[in-house]
């Protein structure tokens, strides 16, 4: 019958004209992220014994760190850098840290307009993240 696909595709349109808002005011109000969303890192940087595990179980070698060695004759993170337009979140880094010092997070908005922003220095980011959380010692 001509007409039938018509029929079919205006109930649809009316139905969803008259049923409940399926629109997200996202700027505005954030969305509910499930508990297993990986879309960021975060480093712990007193934590990190620079033990270099995290860079060895990456897979696409995303991770360069730079330790010294101090008086006491202990490793000292000195620096620690992700290129975050390679990392696949994957979380092997995560799961290789013996302390814990690296961890995914929910923080998604990391959109960038330029490929050099993506190089993240990590220790920078941790303290940027506890100025603006208020726990700088």
């Amino acid at each position: 019958m001509f007409g039938k696909g018509l029929l079919k595709g205006l109930s649809i349109t009316i139905k969803r004209l008259y049923g409940p808002n399926l629109t997200e005011y996202y700027p505005e109000v954030k969305p509910i992220l499930p508990s297993r969303t990986r879309s960021s890192m975060v480093l712990e940087p007193e934590k990190c014994i620079s033990c270099g595990l995290c860079v060895n179980a990456c897979p696409n070698q995303v991770i360069i760190l730079t330790s010294e060695k101090d008086d006491k004759n202990k490793k000292v993170l000195k620096t620690y850098n992700m290129n975050m337009g390679r990392c696949l979140l994957c979380g092997l880094c995560t799961e290789a840290c013996p302390t814990k010092a690296l961890k995914l997070c929910q923080v998604y908005e990391n959109a960038v307009y330029h490929r050099e922003e993506l190089l993240w220095d990590m220790m920078a980011r941790s303290k940027q993240a506890k100025i603006s959380s208020g726990k700088e010692e």
